[in-house]
């Protein structure tokens, strides 16, 4: 996801030193100092100097895909700048925006512009640097590689020859909205960016109208608002949340119905930079007593009484115990009448 990165000031610089050179990047880390007994070792002891992590193994070759903070530099893991720190070269968006954040921590490498305009046309060279053997980092320019920004197609193709991807996690936006959110965690579609135009956005929102899901999406500040309220017409009347500047001191998440949301920000104009949208999955009907009933008798019909009662607790989201006791009382009049 394109943004501006606003750096925290407070933000600290972390060093790393390589090793014996070829190991497995994803060998176990391990601190570059024995670690003291338990009985020696306080809080502060185990957080004092964050900068003393070193693994004790070099960076290998291959294809490092880095992920670089949204907006809090602070957020820069200490993996992340030892893989920049030993990379020969590091392919980004923006050179501008990169070489930012590396002369914030003081790392001076090779920066080669690697965006959706160049990729075709680059690509071959970055693979055959990868089959001499040299260690790449690829980064985006705020966030997790590959998250609606360039990367998927060299990283195909580099895994199509065997050739070694490896990722050093961290920041991202979508994650983040979403734990902030406060709608539903546990099943989620991420599906970046929409269609820039109302009716191809509204045909691929219909597509997921029925998702039992939280669905989450980037969006640019001038649309926003026409989005949203494409949302509400075709989603419905759907729990959301916008997220704005996340990480940054005017971190802003606002939360209301999507039609609420839509009018809020016609009302108040496009916004400054570019949100994420989360959006809540479609509340399910209580079914009818009635209904419950029948579909009771249908399913006591070919099962035992236990399995009866845990498929329509699957279909309808009821407590076992309600639809149980629900069963013995059909069971119970049907054998009296």
């Amino acid at each position: 996801m394109r943004r501006t990165a606003e750096h925290a000031s407070n933000a600290s610089a972390a060093s790393g030193k390589d090793a014996t050179a070829g190991a497995d990047p994803n060998h176990r880390v391990a601190a570059s100092k024995p670690a003291p007994k338990q009985s020696e070792r306080s809080l502060t002891d185990t957080v004092a100097d964050p900068g003393d992590w070193t693994p004790r193994h070099g960076l290998a070759p291959g294809l490092h895909l880095v992920a670089t903070p949204i907006g809090n530099l602070g957020d820069i893991s200490l993996r992340a700048l030892w893989v920049l720190r030993g990379v020969d070269r590091i392919l980004c968006e923006d050179t501008r925006v990169t070489a930012r954040l590396l002369a914030r921590f003081g790392i001076d490498k090779p920066l080669d512009p690697y965006h959706d305009h160049n990729a075709d046309r680059v690509r071959p060279a970055i693979l055959d640097a990868l089959r001499r053997g040299e260690k790449l980092a690829l980064v985006a320019d705020a966030g997790t590689p590959l998250v609606s920004d360039p990367g998927y197609k060299l990283v195909r193709a580099a895994l199509a020859e065997d050739l070694p991807v490896t990722a050093a996690p961290g920041p991202s936006a979508a994650l983040t909205a979403l734990i902030l959110s406060g709608l539903p965690p546990d099943v989620f579609l991420f599906a970046g960016f929409l269609p820039p135009r109302s009716a191809a956005r509204r045909r691929t929102l219909a597509n997921w109208a029925g998702l039992a899901a939280t669905l989450i999406f980037f969006e640019g500040p001038s649309r926003l608002a026409a989005s949203l309220a494409d949302m509400a017409e075709i989603l419905g009347e759907r729990s959301a949340a916008v997220a704005r500047e996340l990480t940054k001191r005017h971190e802003e998440i606002r939360r209301a119905s999507l039609a609420a949301l839509a009018e809020h920000y016609r009302d108040a104009g496009a916004p400054r930079g570019e949100a994420v949208i989360v959006v809540g999955p479609p509340e399910t009907a209580m079914p009818a007593a009635s209904d419950i009933d029948s579909r009771l008798r249908v399913l006591l019909a070919g099962h035992s009484l236990r399995d009866a009662v845990a498929q329509l607790a699957t279909e309808t989201g009821i407590a076992r115990r309600t639809l149980y006791e629900r069963a013995l009382a059909l069971q119970q009049a049907d054998a009296s009448g």
